[in-house]
Parts: structure tokens; sequence; C-alpha cells
């Protein structure tokens, strides 16, 4: 716990075997309350190994029996967490990509009630392309994050990061089940939480690029960026009041310190 709240980790997994115990392993001891690992029915050892680890951390393991997507995956992850009784739930990608060592750090401004929202930031510390982020890569970050700051009237450094903790108020109040089951998700749930008035915070950490880290394939990523123009054009007609997609259809300004 950190300041009297619990702590639940949630890991969207897929073919994840050969880096979960890694992840596990540079946690740092104590931090978490409880892990949840969803398996969105990968084809290795995943779920095996995972159970194997529960001896070792307190993790519950969920499998889906069809791929529901990086989105869906997450959709099953925080549903989970609610119900594990998660005071502030932190999404920590089990391929070794981000540091685990810094998960304490992210949950900590979340439990210090200063922040609703926090990211871990591949960008801040300028990692990213030492850390073997791919240069089309960082180029297409960087032009996607200016616009949708743009659009929506936020300073980010980037939306496309997989490393954020959440309050439980966040994930109470925000309508993910409109959000779609692709990699766009996070850049909805960003937008959502902004126009609903959620303070969002960021941390710099570093990342890593090998073999084994997961990482969506060229063809993905132009779907992914369409998406991100998309989500935040909708956001900026949010904002103006001109049209207001589903995902956005609830009072925002006044949602996030609301009883």
């Amino acid at each position: 716990m950190q300041n009297g709240k619990r702590i639940v980790c949630v890991l969207p997994a897929y073919n994840a075997a050969k880096t979960l115990e890694r992840t596990l392993g540079a946690v740092t001891p104590n931090t978490v309350d409880h892990y949840i690992l969803v398996d969105d029915c990968s084809s290795d050892e995943t779920v095996s190994e995972a159970k194997r680890l529960a001896d070792q951390f307190p993790m519950e393991v969920i499998r889906h029996e069809k791929n529901k997507g990086y989105g869906g995956n997450q959709k099953t992850c925080y549903r989970a967490a609610l119900g594990a009784g998660a005071d502030i739930v932190v999404m920590l990608h089990p391929d070794y990509q981000y540091e685990p060592k810094l998960l304490a750090t992210l949950t900590s401004m979340v439990a210090s009630e200063v922040y609703d929202v926090v990211l871990g930031s591949r960008i801040l510390g300028k990692s990213a392309l030492s850390g073997g982020m791919p240069l089309y890569k960082y180029i297409a970050n960087r032009f996607l994050t200016f616009f949708e700051n743009v659009c929506i009237g936020q300073k980010l450094s980037e939306y496309h990061t997989g490393y954020r903790a959440f309050s439980r108020q966040v994930l109470e109040k925000i309508p993910l089940q409109h959000n779609s089951d692709n990699f766009v998700f996070d850049n909805e749930m960003l937008v959502q939480c902004h126009l609903a008035g959620f303070r969002l915070g960021e941390v710099s950490v570093p990342t890593k690029y090998f073999e084994e880290a997961s990482s969506i394939k060229f063809t993905s990523s132009v779907v992914y960026g369409v998406g991100v123009l998309r989500c935040s054009i909708e956001g900026l007609l949010a904002r103006m009041g001109l049209f207001r997609h589903p995902r956005f259809q609830w009072p925002l300004s006044k949602i996030a310190h609301s009883q």
C-alpha cells in the first residue's frame, strides 16, 4: 500500500512468457498488493508461466479464449482491478519494455492525490531513440502528440506510452466501454480523462526495444496513427460543443471530482 491505498498492477499480456518473470522481478518488493495478468489468447506459454509465478507474486490470471485486442484486454484488466478492490491501478506491460523499477514512482504520484492519472513518458528523458525506438516511430510520436495537444488543449510529452497509473475514481467514471478494442484505446482514454477534468502528470521512464519486446507492425502503426488523428478531432469537437461521440457524452466539466 501507499498512503493507505491498495495498489493493483494489471499486466495486459500477449506472448509474454519469455519476459514475464524478468518484469515482475524488477518491481520494487512490497510495492504492489495484487497483480492481475490478462492473457489475450497467447500462442506461447504465458498462462502457465504466470500460474507458476503466482506462487511468488500475489497474482490472478485471466485468459481470453479469443483475442480481444489491446484495448479489449485493458477493459478486462480494469474491470478485474476494480473488482479486486484497487484504490490505484497501474498498467505495466509484461514485455519488459518499460522500467518496472519506476512503478512505485507512478503510483506514489497518484497516492499523493496531487494527480489522478500519471504517465511514464519515454520522451521526457530523451531516452526513446537511445533505447532503440525506431526513428519513424519517434517522428510519428512527436507529430501525433503535438497534434493531439493542440486539439484538446493539453501539454503532455506523449500520449502513446503503455505505462500509466490511475486512481479508482478515474476508472469508475470514464465510460471505457465506448472505447476501441485496438491500440487507439490508450489515446481515447487520455482524451476522456482530460476533458473530464482529471489531473494528468508525467514522469520520465527509459524504454527498451529488443526482440522479445512487443511492438506493433508498420501497417498497424498507420492504422493507429489515423485513429489518433480521428480521436484528436473528436476531442476538439467535444471541447467546442459541436459534436460528441458516445465516449464523450457525459457532463465533461464537473465529472472529475463530483461525488
